[in-house]
């Protein structure tokens, strides 16, 4: 899709599932009589902002919702037509997922104006169809359709988060600590940015389903519920994820307390053998007169032994304690 000072694309549909391209003179020269239109703008162009604000004829504050910068998911009824802002994943080549993309449409029975900043593939996808003959007949299908392919490409990725989920868990035992642990941290990074837009558009949805405009049919309505089902099961997944992550992260940080504690003790019981040793060869080894064995020829092999016998005397009081 190329974009022609501003217009990404302008469709008129036919109502049997396809649609003719119309030009920035087709959309200004269309009247509702001709059917249904949708048209789609790149908002951050001076000439789709020039043609919102001249020539859509679309209320002020309809037309800085659809250029703001920053939109979080909604549905606003605006007398018989709908602000909707939703969300898709970001599938644009070196893009992270959950860098989400939004798209913000303000529709009517005869007339859907959407702008996006970034590429968004469920409109290509839309596109297409419109382009075979297998798109949508009306509006209100457009947009059921449109939420249902934005919230379907949102299955790969969080049956990827799972996924890494499941390798973390069996890789937790063969690993390092710290890679995991960062492994750990990432993921649950992605997962509350992923929930942090998907939990307002599940919301934004169950009020597209229950909005009740003349121009959406029980059929597309049923359509936006299953996408409003959908959503709900991908939040929670993605609750269960996180949780699954934050248990792995506990028991991570149980491991590593456990082995610290096995080495500290390991630590202990090695200076608790070797403490009596040092203060006997301390105090052998003062430099004074009057010392036991010191003109002994067997002196050093007399005290070896005995600090022998001392290191097994208190072997023997360590396993009776069930210190080790």
């Amino acid at each position: 899709m190329s974009v022609q000072n501003g217009l990404i694309n302008a469709i008129l549909l036919d109502g049997k599932g396809g649609g003719r391209q119309l030009d920035w003179s087709g959309v200004n020269q269309w009247t509702p009589n001709q059917g249904a239109i949708w048209i789609h703008l790149d908002f951050t162009t001076d000439e789709a902002q020039s043609w919102l604000g001249k020539e859509s004829g679309l209320d002020p504050l309809i037309i800085d919702a659809l250029i703001a910068d920053e939109t979080r998911p909604r549905c606003s009824p605006n007398g018989d037509g709908l602000l909707v802002s939703l969300r898709g994943v970001n599938s644009n080549p070196g893009a992270d997922p959950e860098d989400m993309v939004s798209i913000r449409l303000f529709c009517t029975g005869d007339r859907i104006i959407s702008t996006r900043r970034r590429h968004l593939l469920s409109i290509r996808d839309m596109v297409n169809s419109l382009e075979q003959g297998k798109g949508p007949r009306t509006t209100s299908e457009l947009i059921a359709m449109l939420a249902d392919r934005l919230v379907e490409r949102m299955s790969d990725v969080i049956n990827g988060l799972e996924e890494r989920i499941d390798d973390i868990e069996e890789m937790i035992l063969d690993r390092s600590a710290q890679e995991i642990r960062r492994d750990i941290l990432e993921l649950r990074r992605e997962i509350i940015k992923l929930r942090r837009y998907l939990a307002p558009q599940r919301d934004a949805l169950s009020k597209l389903h229950t909005q009740k405009v003349g121009w959406i049919g029980d059929r597309e309505q049923m359509k936006i519920r299953e996408a409003y089902d959908k959503i709900t099961r991908y939040v929670e997944d993605l609750d269960s994820a996180r949780d699954r992550a934050g248990v792995t992260s506990e028991e991570l940080s149980g491991r590593m307390a456990e082995q610290m504690n096995t080495r500290m003790y390991l630590l202990s019981i090695i200076a608790g053998i070797f403490l009596p040793l040092g203060f006997l060869t301390g105090l052998l080894g003062i430099n004074v007169g009057g010392i036991p064995l010191a003109q002994s020829a067997w002196g050093f092999f007399i005290v070896v032994l005995f600090l022998a016998v001392v290191v097994i005397g208190e072997v023997i009081l360590f396993k009776r304690k069930k210190w080790f």
